[in-house]
């Protein structure tokens, strides 16, 4: 359980603090606001002013008091600095760290500073956090000129006086502008027409239409906010027809002034097809709504996840982690929430980068999900269609994938290697050479050829497709692992204390003994393979000897065979769910089993029974529901429900990556056109 605390504040315009806003919505939704912060830093310095400093760390000790009682762990984040090494603010932070006994982390503003002068201010900051009594646990310096942050890097190593670690970040221009949805809620903007998931893009500046459309239209550049009176129509027309043109970069959006919107003849013009970008209105004049645009911050709000995945991988490419916490005594909890696990499986992924292949490129989440994708560095992507349209599209929905390699598996000069070896492996069915071309149309056999081959390390399919289109290809070209002669699943139960593993939630209707026991020993390997201590319940309607019948015996059988095969996994079986997970419940109905009210991985007998727990727990808990995970294939391919979010995507894509990681040899090679 992790708390975030802010002993000073100071709020723009006397509002909510954004920052502590942003964190406590991703990492801490269950703290309040008014928890979460001590004093504003008007009120810390009236109180220092008049030699009642004392008061306010009394006060603080108390909130920190009862947070400590309600949370495992606590980080706080100090009074911002207005320019580099700010007196007050870092002597605050100063003392509130040393008064309450924690280690210090300084953050220095490299805007516009020389790497020399970022060098000389580090032992100064040093200084002034050793010279306090503060422990010194690690120095940032960010937003440094791109030329600055690559000297810096190229000089090394990065310590600082006390072997300190150093690390220097990037200044990312995209940060530093706001979103069209950071226009609408400063401003009182509405929308008008287009999407409100589009309201994400960046504007990079504004244009105030003021020409003709002949002349106006030679000063729009990429990322631009064009602002003009609502009764522009030929401007608006205009506007609107460059986002379907090749000569005109895109424009992030339109503001309308003045209150009007385009007529109805215009409307209709309009609406005739879904609009590539937002059409805001605003009430005022054109010179009083730029004014109001130009003075939105560029702030980063819960819910952008598009700056806040660019600036998690931003940090995760220029921050060594390891280095931070080998220096931080820092005790270990087996405690893990859903963020605790998601960021696990990120950290997993990113240490041997693998290649995924994602068929399903029409799907506009599966656009978004690479783009997060690319933007946390965690995997490589591969798309399968007509480059062309998947960049168009990509274009229309504001993405990023200049990172992705985009393949048409129509043309691809693999179709004719990939055709032969699908021959070869499927003759003995009655396929043909000429079916075997006709078969890789479909993308889902393709891109599976595609980590057959060796050219992706594995594949995420199934939010346009069913299971069986994704899993029959697998089956039929990558087959199953030696040991298994089945496919199954599992899904990882993100609760909100511990992670599950329940499987088979999503393949198999009515496993044998010997098949149970398959899902059984793989969702252990499954398991284990994710940092989960595997202890293995096979579920029953009764827990021991207690209960007789087809049913019962099949678990029985089956755990007897984990047993033979594993003698040194933990497993019992028969055993009922309350017994599995409850121990006080554990010691009346199985007495010293090792699994017994401290299972981790849960065999249900039958798809029927897996299927509906799974639903039911997620569902009545809130827990989080990663999967369906296959298992059991010599190479990794999962599937995503149809239903799936962009996040089902992003969490399903990592695990590919890490099972991808556990597969020895194998890579991707070649192009492909």
């Amino acid at each position: 359980r992790v708390g975030f605390f802010r002993p000073v504040i100071d709020p723009p315009n006397g509002g909510p603090d954004p920052h502590l806003r942003l964190i406590l919505h991703r990492f801490c939704p269950g703290l309040q606001y008014r928890d979460a912060y001590g004093f504003t830093a008007l009120e810390v310095k009236e109180l220092d002013a008049q030699g009642r400093f004392g008061e306010v760390m009394t006060s603080l000790m108390e909130q920190m008091k009862g947070l400590r009682e309600r949370f495992d762990f606590l980080v706080l984040e100090g009074l911002n600095s207005r320019g580099f090494l700010a007196a007050f603010d870092m002597d605050i932070n100063v003392e509130i760290a040393k008064n309450l006994g924690c280690p210090f982390v300084s953050v220095m503003n490299g805007l516009g500073l020389t790497a020399q002068e970022v060098r000389e201010g580090i032992p100064i900051a040093h200084s002034a956090v050793v010279g306090g009594g503060c422990n010194h646990l690690a120095l940032f310096v960010n937003r440094l000129p791109p030329e600055v942050h690559e000297e810096l890097r190229r000089e090394g190593p990065e310590r600082g006086p006390g072997d300190l670690p150093l690390f220097f970040l990037p200044d990312v221009e995209e940060l530093d502008h706001p979103t069209l949805a950071d226009i609408v809620a400063h401003t009182g903007a509405r929308l008008v027409l287009g999407r409100r998931e589009d309201l994400g893009r960046v504007v990079r500046q504004c244009k105030i239409a003021a020409m003709t459309v002949e002349n106006f239209l030679h000063y729009v550049e990429e990322g631009d906010l064009i602002i003009a009176a609502g009764d522009r129509s030929d401007i608006i027309l205009a506007s609107i027809s460059s986002l379907f043109s090749p000569h005109y970069p895109n424009m992030a959006g339109l503001l309308l002034t003045g209150g009007f919107v385009p007529g109805p003849n215009v409307m209709r013009l309009l609406e005739d097809r879904p609009l590539p970008v937002p059409v805001l209105s605003m009430e005022t004049d054109t010179y009083s709504a730029s004014r109001a645009v130009d003075s939105v911050p560029a702030a980063m709000d819960p819910g952008d996840e598009r700056k806040i995945a660019l600036a998690l991988g931003v940090f995760d490419e220029n921050v060594d982690l390891s280095a931070i916490t080998r220096r931080a005594a820092l005790s270990r909890s087996e405690v893990t929430t859903p963020a605790m696990f998601q960021f696990r499986l990120f950290e997993r992924a990113r240490r041997q980068i693998r290649h995924i292949v994602l068929p399903e490129s029409e799907d506009e989440r599966i656009l978004r999900a690479a783009e997060l994708l690319l933007r946390r560095g965690l995997v490589e992507i591969t798309l399968l269609g007509d480059p062309n349209t998947v960049r168009a599209n990509a274009a229309a929905l504001g993405l990023d994938l200049e990172g992705a390699r985009v393949v048409d598996h129509t043309r691809s000069p693999w179709r004719e290697e990939f055709a032969e070896t699908l021959y070869r492996l499927r003759r003995h069915k009655g396929m043909t050479r000429d079916l075997a071309g006709e078969t890789l149309l479909n993308r889902s056999y393709f891109a599976t050829m595609m980590v057959h081959m060796g050219h992706a390390h594995g594949m995420v399919s199934g939010a346009a497709h069913t299971t069986a289109d994704t899993i029959r290809p697998a089956l039929q070209i990558i087959k199953t692992r030696p040991g298994y002669s089945i496919v199954s699943s599992v899904f990882f139960m993100c609760l909100a204390t511990k992670v599950l593993v329940y499987g088979d939630c999503a393949i198999n209707p009515d496993p044998t003994a010997q098949e149970l026991a398959e899902i059984a020993l793989a969702s252990a390997e499954t398991a284990a393979t994710f940092g989960i201590e595997p202890r293995v319940a096979m579920l029953s309607y009764s827990s021991g000897d207690s209960g007789k019948g087809a049913d019962v015996e099949k678990v029985r059988r089956a755990t007897a065979l984990v047993k033979e095969r594993r003698p040194d996994l933990p497993v019992e079986g028969p055993i009922q769910y309350d017994a599995a997970v409850d121990p006080e419940v554990a010691r009346k109905k199985m007495p010293g089993s090792p699994v017994a009210g401290r299972a981790t991985v849960f065999i249900f007998p039958d798809l029927n029974t897996g299927n509906n727990t799974y639903k039911a727990v997620q569902r009545s808990t809130g827990a989080l529901a990663i999967g369906p995970i296959l298992q059991g294939l010599k190479r990794p391919v999962n599937d995503l429900s149809r239903g799936c979010t962009v996040a089902d995507v992003v969490n399903t894509v990592a695990i590919t990556a890490i099972q991808a990681q556990e597969v020895e040899g194998g890579g991707p090679d070649g192009e492909g056109g």
